[in-house]
């Protein structure tokens, strides 16, 4: 019998164009009203409400100009993700994740817990040669004349993999096949077993560029952060509270990065970096998204989400899926 559904469509909601937005001058996120408010409070705020209503269509149209002019220099890292390029050690969790009996007791034994308060695990996440690898197709790409779109108003270096084509071979089966089953155990109140998107980049800190990074949350329900190298001191993660307990952080907690290893935290847990001494430090940042959690209350606004359809992933939310239609009914 043939059955119909429409695609998934994901979404953004709206509070993105009007909600947290980052200006440089201030160091701080504010909020857009009406241009009478913005004027009088925030000039160049006019400036990032622009910017956010033109980031779908510009995306993609970089992403297209990258596919169909740029040259890797590493190739390899492209091909679809394979067991090889990632740490045994995580190969061993996911595995124990995945199989039946599985429980959080029986996980925690096998990594690391950085605060069983705060609930930040850290795990080995990929293999040397394949950060490496990595580190070089991405320094090549910085080199390129390709247009670059950055990841975020707080980080002005780095590289969006969507963009790049690195989401598709690399990003969704290491959320699909190994992240899902390991934060469906760490996190089920987070939408852990139901993570249907993800929003992928690398940031990178040194000398001359940006060296640190304030304190803010994430726009997804978790977050994984991988060290990918190269050598540098200084930059150690600090954690809070979650965002709606900010007095947390007269204590923070500081996690150093170890290249190769993944840091796993809430998305509404405060944290930044702290300034780089030396070297050059490059992240993976992976958000992760779970639109069963999050199309009830924006993490962004607090509110329920006023959707807006968005192109990719979006910000992860989604519409009410139809129901399924019979066709032979229908004919």
């Amino acid at each position: 019998m043939a059955t119909a559904r429409a695609s998934r469509r994901f979404c953004r909601c709206a509070c993105f164009c009007s909600e947290n937005l980052y200006v440089a001058r201030y160091g701080l996120h504010l909020r857009f009203r009406g241009e009478q408010q913005l004027r009088q409070d925030y000039g160049p705020l006019e400036q990032e409400v622009e910017r956010r209503r033109r980031l779908g269509q510009e995306s993609a149209a970089r992403k297209a100009l990258i596919a169909s002019s740029y040259h890797p220099a590493r190739p390899e890292v492209y091909d679809s993700l394979q067991d090889a390029a990632l740490a045994p050690e995580f190969l061993s969790i996911t595995e124990y994740s995945a199989s039946p009996g599985a429980d959080l007791q029986g996980l925690l034994q096998r990594l690391q817990t950085v605060s069983e308060e705060k609930r930040i695990y850290r795990v080995p996440v990929f293999t040397a040669p394949f950060c490496q690898a990595l580190l070089e197709e991405l320094e090549h790409f910085e080199r390129s004349d390709m247009p670059k779109g950055r990841p975020n108003t707080m980080n002005n270096y780095g590289v969006l993999l969507h963009e790049l084509g690195l989401d598709e071979p690399l990003v969704t089966p290491l959320r699909e096949r190994f992240l899902q089953p390991l934060m469906a155990l760490l996190y089920p109140d987070c939408g852990g077993g139901q993570l249907d998107s993800h929003r992928a980049f690398v940031v990178k800190y040194a000398p001359g560029q940006d060296r640190e990074l304030g304190c803010h949350y994430d726009n997804a329900e978790l977050t994984l952060n991988v060290a990918l190298g190269k050598a540098f001191t200084g930059g150690a993660l600090y954690f809070g509270g979650l965002f709606q307990a900010p007095a947390a952080l007269t204590e923070p907690l500081e996690v150093e990065h170890v290249v190769g290893q993944g840091v796993l935290h809430r998305g509404g847990q405060l944290h930044g970096a702290r300034p780089l001494g030396t070297g050059e430090r490059w992240n993976l940042v992976v958000w992760l998204r779970a639109s069963a959690v999050r199309n009830r209350l924006c993490p962004m606004c607090c509110r329920e989400p006023d959707l807006v359809d968005d192109d990719g992933f979006g910000d992860g939310f989604t519409r009410e899926e139809p129901p399924t239609v019979d066709v032979c009914a229908l004919t």
